[in-house]
């Protein structure tokens, strides 16, 4: 983590320098995203346009150069005039896979103002209306699927694992003595899993949707937000009978017991 505030960086000397303090680590953040919007771009550059003193841009530069967020480009081509010419950067490999972390923690604070001020309905909402706009998309792919919950459930795997999720599915349980016959879903990537680790609404959503795209009730057992390696939801496909979801997004009553899936191992896809 580039801008933890509760992440010291260790010095060269081996000792651990101050605490970065919130406001340094929005500072931070700022400077790398403009080196990633605009670079390759000089630390001159960036004081003028963020407003901040050469001081303190050098301090933030040589900072993402030891975290290995940005390097210093070297041109490749054109004339060089007299002197050494001033030393500009572009944003790495590494500092570009940070910068989405840096967006969850963007979309959090978002979300606790919106909480805040309009209500924990209001995140609930927009939960359901982000999870509706991938679920009419999924729902045009499995409309070809058939009734068949297994089979939907093979549609719902190729289409997450195409969003990034990394997802996996395996037939559990043989039905028969009141043990649930079913397939066990798995995601091994949640692109909102710092998001959804403090407002488990959108994994709520997610489930719902699950639900009405594969038409039988699905139940939810472990989420990588909940500090679990993988999501795991259990689709049954046998042992009950199965009910249509209305579209409405109101659950069939015909509900799994609980006891009946301890058979069924998290995360064992």
């Amino acid at each position: 983590m580039f801008f933890g505030e509760h992440a010291p960086r260790e010095t060269k000397d081996g000792e651990d320098a101050q605490h970065v303090t919130p406001l340094e680590s929005r500072t931070r953040s700022r400077v790398l995203h403009m080196v990633s919007a605009d670079g390759p771009i000089t630390a001159a550059e960036l004081g003028r346009h963020l407003d901040l003193t050469p001081a303190a841009v050098r301090r933030h530069l040589d900072a993402l150069v030891e975290q290995g967020a940005v390097v210093p480009h070297e041109p490749t081509g054109g004339r060089r005039g007299r002197g050494r010419p001033a030393r500009a950067y572009v944003v790495s490999e590494m500092g570009h896979g940070e910068l989405e972390a840096d967006y969850d923690s963007l979309a959090v604070e978002v979300l606790r103002y919106l909480e805040a001020n309009a209500g924990a309905s209001a995140v609930t909402d927009f939960a359901r209306t982000r999870v509706a706009a991938l679920e009419q998309r999924y729902a045009a792919r499995l409309a070809d699927a058939g009734d068949d919950p297994s089979a939907r459930t093979a549609v719902l795997v190729e289409a997450l694992s195409e969003d990034g999720f990394a997802a996996t599915a395996r037939p559990v349980g043989a039905g028969g003595d009141g043990v649930f016959a079913g397939v066990q879903l798995c995601q091994g990537h949640c692109p909102v899993q710092h998001v959804a680790t403090e407002f488990p609404a959108f994994c709520e959503a997610e489930t719902d949707a699950f639900s009405r795209l594969l038409g039988v009730h699905v139940q939810r057992l472990a989420t990588l937000a909940g500090g679990h390696h993988v999501c795991t939801t259990f689709v049954p496909t046998g042992g009950i009978a199965r009910k249509s979801v209305d579209p409405s997004g109101v659950s069939p009553s015909t509900t799994p017991r609980t006891d009946t899936l301890t058979h069924v191992k998290e995360g064992s896809s």
